[in-house]
């Protein structure tokens, strides 16, 4: 079993044998033993149940998945062992734990199954309600799951060799293997169409899609098997086209840092660091699934731009209604637990007054006379409000059975039952000064414990004085403790009411949680809203807080950005230091390939990336940091960017290299933007420089590939290709020489270099004065035979009887292959 036993016994979780051993390694805690006959010690490790809410979580993080058997009758009413189930399994890509999710970050569990050349894959967050499915080719599978970024992934066991060998350089992921018979298209059309509560799939577009509906199926049957329930709050599936979005690969999510950095791995100084300023929780979420997936089509793009330019044209509007929405709670999660029976007696006020705020919102948006177009249509829930307001306490208790969670009013059997609970308490009160006065005993005492219940408490001095009737009950050091007829009478009736308030409150919240959960589509949708209210108005607060502009999206093969900026560089540089400003101007049939020359830690990386960063943000729907940007949708973004070895894999840093660059000139299309940054350093100066050169020339003279590029190096012989091929065309980096010194002005300016600029560098760095002197006459020596005797470039020269092939294979072909 892949499963850690959690085993309720009394008012521990006790675990045994390897499972004790696994979770006292994890969790720090003591194992011990117990003795197991014949077969020796058992070993054993437990904490007490009301901790578990604090273990839980670490195990789950490390990658465990928990079973936890819980004790399902009251042990006062069992004749013999008290009845044990598993009432849930709890995994990574399941959990609901609010100490393991991330506000604004999904939390996936995704299905794969294959069948032939093409892949069923399906998600779901439990946590928010999300479903979707994609039918895809196999080779867009991997880049799907860094889409996504899924913590568990369920695969038959008959394709786990198949899909580890598919995804082998996707993260460490827990994989969850089913049995094989599962995957069966009849066993999981059933599950959907129970857990949707439909008759067919016709309605959400996936009726015929085989593959599609078995991935989905199993993901239900999995939740299902876990929670031993229905979740109600699953009860909708989407289905992704292939096309709809910009795939986004790893190299090209780590090298532009979208989420993480690569120096660090962490937020601070990513594009979404800068860029996410949502009020809500749902928002961010949505924000990061934007990033992940930029739109390819004009229409759903301009609609999104369109949104974002009424909110920033509209700049007092919306700052009020992001007040407003920082008054939200996350009730997307919120509609989870409510499905599962989590939601606790205070997050239900949390509810209410969230559904309160929404209803704000949609009166704003009528009192200041918002469009239609932009005005959302938010579903009226005053009832469920009501429901609340008039039956739970403002300040209701986290736990469910704590009490004082029903307000006065709401059931009049309650309020009688607290009425006499009350009245009992003074009369003890009562009843301890008329005993005082009976007795002359003025210290004479009335207290409470869970053995003896209510006492009567006299010292030892007074114990002469004690009435016949008083009955001992136990003898302490100093005083001596009674009950009597009358005051025995009473705490039974007393307990009894407190009793019984408990049962009733307990059962009185779980018939309103019932209720309110016949609302969770509506909540589910109200918060869809509100998460993309907040995105168009995030878009539009950073584009007048970083000076954005809105890009022009245009149907001509054309980039056109003027004036364009990083947008976190220029967030994190010095104060008083400005960002320098470059344009960038590509298109299909004039400037496809432009090779940017410049020595390193010139700008020519920063310049490659924003160029890349604008362009995907423009493609979300977001303003970018430009004077004026004009563009055509790209289909895909590629990046190629820094150095960094893959040993886990056996790869090289030149390797690595070598099968980034061989993806892109495998996938690119003419209507891709490709970013090439120092091509070739892997190698040799000769091996790098001449596989720099035909990676240039393949995309320039290959159709089907020829992108609109951006090709940085240090290799300034680059810059002969401008002399062959039209629609190449050379830049650097502006450099001020003043003397034997050089400052590198970050300026992107026409024209080739004729120098590398690196003994500088190296000067700049401390290498001794020889050392530097020394390098000046070997380059000079080497740059002596660049050219040919007739002044032509060595480079260009071809063997006799060579021709380009646009159709010929390439390395890059055999290293895909």
């Amino acid at each position: 079993n892949d499963k850690v036993l959690l085993y309720r016994m009394g008012d521990f979780y006790e675990t045994f044998f390897e499972d004790a051993k696994t979770i006292s390694r994890i969790l720090g805690i003591a194992l011990t033993k117990r003795s197991h006959g014949k077969g020796g010690d058992a070993p054993l490790a437990g904490f007490p149940y009301h901790a578990l809410e604090n273990y839980l979580p670490k195990l789950i993080a490390s990658g465990q998945k928990v079973a936890i058997c819980e004790q399902v009758e009251d042990p006062k009413k069992a004749k013999t062992i008290v009845k044990r189930e598993v009432i849930e399994v709890i995994t990574p890509g399941t959990t609901l734990s609010e100490k393991i999710l991330e506000n604004k970050k999904n939390n996936y569990l995704c299905s794969i199954y294959l069948d032939m050349d093409y892949a069923g894959v399906s998600y779901t967050d439990v946590s928010t309600g999300e479903f979707f499915v994609a039918k895809m080719p196999l080779e867009n599978v991997a880049d799907f799951l860094y889409t996504f970024s899924p913590k568990e992934i369920i695969i038959s066991k008959d394709q786990e060799d198949v899909i580890s060998a598919l995804l082998k350089k996707y993260p460490e992921v827990l994989y969850s293997k089913m049995d094989n018979w599962l995957f069966t298209f009849d066993y999981c059309y059933d599950k959907l169409i129970q857990q949707l509560k439909v008759k067919n799939l016709k309605g959400f577009g996936i009726e015929g899609n085989r593959l599609s509906i078995i991935s989905a199926g199993v993901v239900i049957s999995y939740l299902q098997e876990n929670y031993k329930q229905q979740l109600e709050h699953i009860s909708q599936i989407s289905s992704i086209q292939i096309g709809e979005f910009m795939f986004l690969d790893e190299s090209t999510r780590k090298n532009l840092e979208l989420t993480s950095t690569i120096a660090s791995g962490g937020k601070e100084g990513t594009l979404i660091s800068i860029m996410d300023e949502t009020q809500t929780p749902m928002g961010g979420r949505l924000l990061k699934q934007w990033l992940s997936k930029p739109l390819v089509s004009k229409e759903p793009l301009l609609k999104r731009q369109n949104n974002v330019k009424y909110y920033y044209e509209n700049e007092p509007f919306t700052i009020q209604l992001q007040e407003m929405l920082a008054e939200i709670s996350d009730i997307e999660r919120m509609a989870a637990r409510l499905a599962t029976g989590r939601l606790n007696p205070r997050e239900l006020i949390f509810l209410k007054r969230t559904l309160q705020t929404i209803a704000e919102i949609d009166t704003y948006y009528h009192a200041k006379n918002v469009s239609f177009e932009y005005k959302p249509e938010f579903i009226d829930l005053h009832e469920a409000i009501d429901l609340i307001e008039k039956s739970i306490s403002e300040d209701a208790p986290l736990n469910i059975k704590e009490g004082n969670i029903i307000k006065e009013g709401y059931s009049e059997k309650l309020d009688e039952l607290k009425s006499l609970a009350g009245s009992g308490k003074e009369w003890v009160v009562s009843y301890q000064q008329k005993e005082r006065e009976r007795t002359g005993i003025s210290s004479l005492k009335i207290g409470y414990n869970r053995v003896f219940g209510y006492y009567l408490d006299v010292t030892a001095v007074h114990k002469d004085k004690v009435p016949e009737d008083y009955i001992r009950k136990q003898t302490l050091t100093n005083s001596e403790r009674y009950i009597t007829p009358e005051l025995k009478e009473y705490e039974e009736k007393i307990l009894g009411a407190e009793e019984k308030i408990a049962e009733l409150e307990y059962e009185l919240f779980q018939k309103i949680r019932e209720e309110i959960s016949k609302y969770i589509s509506q909540i589910q949708k109200n918060s869809m809203l509100i998460a993309r209210i907040d995105v168009y108005c995030n878009f539009a607060y950073i584009a007048h807080k970083y000076n954005y502009v809105c890009p022009q999206i245009i149907d001509e093969e054309v980039i056109e950005i003027i004036e364009g900026r990083h947008p976190v560089v220029e967030q994190t540089l010095p104060p008083g230091e400005d960002f320098i400003v470059n344009d960038s101007v590509l298109s299909n049939k004039k400037e496809q390939l432009l090779i940017i020359t410049g020595p390193n830690m010139s700008g020519k990386s920063t310049y490659l990336r924003q160029t890349g960063l604008i362009v995907l943000m423009a493609q979300v729907g977001s303003f970018v940091p430009a004077k004026s940007v004009r563009m055509n949708i790209v289909d895909r973004i590629f990046t190629r960017v820094g150095a960094s070895d893959n040993l886990a894999s056996g790869e090289s840093t030149f390797m690595v290299e070598m099968l980034e660059a061989a993806n892109i000139l495998n996938n690119a299309t003419t209507k891709s933007m490709i970013l090439l940054d120092e091509i070739g350093r892997g190698t040799s100066t000769f091996d790098g420089l001449s596989i720099a050169w035909s990676i240039a020339e393949y995309l320039h003279n290959n159709p089907k590939v020829a992108a609109k590029t951006l090709f940085a190096t240090h290799y300034h012989e680059l810059t002969e290709l401008a002399i062959m091929y039209p629609r190449i065309k050379n830049y650097n980096v502006a450099v001020e020489e003043i003397g034997d010194h050089v400052v590198f002005l970050r300026k992107i300016i026409a024209g080739g270099t004729d120098n590398s600029y690196g003994i500088h560098v190296a000067g700049m760095a401390g290498l001794p004065y020889e050392v530097l002197e020394r390098a000046k006459e070997i380059l000079s020596n080497l740059e002596s035979n660049e050219l040919t005797p007739n002044k032509q470039p060595r480079l260009a020269k071809r063997q006799t009887g060579r021709h380009i092939d646009k159709n010929q294979m390439t390395i890059f072909d055999i290293i895909q292959e």
